[in-house]
């Protein structure tokens, strides 16, 4: 079972930009959604969220460059990154908080595989 695929990720120079996705399988209702990044030699940090009513929060290292949405079925997420830098270089993970399709109808906390976003100078 995979609950969340990403893809996206890849090679791009410094001032660049790279749009990554996340879709979320059916087996779940998702609220809200976030992506995350792990430098190497990093802590997983947070970079954007979305809640079910659209409000978004950013960390100010990619306020006014990064840019979070979903889909009108609310199961696929984007974060559209411009102007990128080479600290903007990592892993990123998509994130879902949700609660599984059918009884007991549990919460489920889901993680992607993570996307590889690489920035050369």
């Amino acid at each position: 079972q995979v609950d969340l695929v990403e893809s996206g990720g890849g090679l791009v120079q410094s001032g660049g930009s790279l749009r990554l996705s996340c879709v979320a399988s059916d087996i779940f209702i998702v609220h809200a959604m976030a992506w995350y990044r792990q430098a190497p030699g990093k802590q997983r940090e947070s970079v954007a969220s979305i809640n079910n009513v659209g409000t978004t929060t950013y960390a100010d290292s990619v306020q006014g460059r990064f840019t979070i949405s979903r889909d009108g079925d609310k199961k696929t997420l984007y974060l559209q990154m411009n102007d990128l830098k080479p600290e903007d270089t990592a892993v990123y993970y998509c994130h879902a908080d949700g609660t599984v399709l059918g009884p007991p109808f549990n919460a489920i906390d889901a993680w992607g595989q993570g996307t590889l976003v690489t920035v050369s100078s």
